[in-house]
């Protein structure tokens, strides 16, 4: 499993590693899961899928939601498929949720109620998303730590699932983990000095914009696709779709993706160091190759 925050090339050691290993690559990315949300996305080159087998890329419907647990069932199901096939299975990604739901399970939590949710987000827009945040901090203090002020929608499932439960989300978590064995598995992580990694994610973000994600969204949006869709509420596609709303000028939006790609950086970054047993490599002095022929050490050393 190749872990860590945006821009530190994740994608690049994973295909170093399979070549190493004859390895198939299993992405853990909520937007690569998605059709037509290329330009954002930062899907791996065709020319590195066409060489190595890379799964859960382009296996969704924008239309419709995909879930931590619809990623852990598919990602069984490649994984399962590598070893058949005599192939390392690498999961490779920086969504924290999918990876820690593949590694340790998912708790036993009530499924989405759409009208809990709408009452929710209804709050949302009249009392802003830190409002809610507020609440969640008086009533799961250990959630709202781990849930960004500003990121409505798992604050919403947070008090969503205390409302049907009346449970604190955090409390549900700690006690599958306590129950639930873990996915056993060799965890790399990639790390680099924060100087670099910001300059990083805003190369990376000046990017995704002359790779045309302003006319992405704006052809998905011609296209039918609902501007309210889960999809578009990526980091990235949000704030073009605002853009496009008549929101900000597209320096300012630029700018904006940019400050709220480092704001999610920074809680990759806390995240990942929560997880035990990953060996961690600095992406900004090691190159891609260096760093997975360490990998394909560790593993013959005795990695799972």
């Amino acid at each position: 499993m190749i872990l860590g925050p945006t821009a530190t090339g994740k994608s690049g050691v994973a295909l170093q590693v399979a070549r190493r290993l004859g390895g198939r690559v299993i992405g853990a990315d909520s937007i690569q899961v998605y059709r037509g949300l290329d330009a954002g996305s930062c899907k791996p080159p065709v020319e590195a899928r066409r060489e190595v087998p890379h799964e859960l890329i382009d296996v969704a419907d924008p239309r419709e939601p995909f879930s931590a647990g619809r990623f852990v069932t598919m990602a069984t199901q490649a994984i399962a498929a590598a070893r058949a096939a005599g192939q390392v299975p690498i999961v490779a990604g920086g969504t924290g949720l999918y990876l820690r739901a593949l590694l340790h399970g998912i708790a036993p939590i009530p499924p989405r109620d759409e009208s809990v949710r709408s009452q929710l987000y209804e709050r949302a827009k009249r009392e802003t998303v830190e409002g809610l945040h507020l609440e969640l901090e008086a009533l799961d203090p250990v959630s709202a730590g781990r849930i960004g002020r500003r990121d409505l929608q798992r604050t919403v499932r947070a008090l969503e699932v205390i409302r049907l439960t009346g449970v604190p989300f955090s409390r549900h978590l700690r006690e599958h983990a306590a129950a639930h064995a873990s996915l056993p598995a060799l965890k790399v992580g990639l790390s680099m000095e924060r100087p670099l990694l910001y300059r990083r994610i805003d190369e990376r973000v000046d990017g995704i914009f002359a790779a045309g994600i302003v006319e992405e969204v704006r052809g998905l949006l011609a296209g039918g696709l609902p501007a309210e869709c889960n999809a578009l509420k990526a980091l990235g596609y949000r704030e073009v779709l605002s853009h496009l709303g008549g929101g900000t000028d597209i320096r300012s939006t630029v700018d904006l993706v940019k400050r709220n790609t480092r704001r999610y950086a920074r809680r990759q970054i806390m995240w990942f160091r929560r997880e035990p047993g990953v060996a961690w490599f600095d992406a900004g002095s090691q190159s891609a190759e260096t760093i997975a022929d360490a990998v394909a050490g560790l593993h013959a050393a005795g990695g799972t």
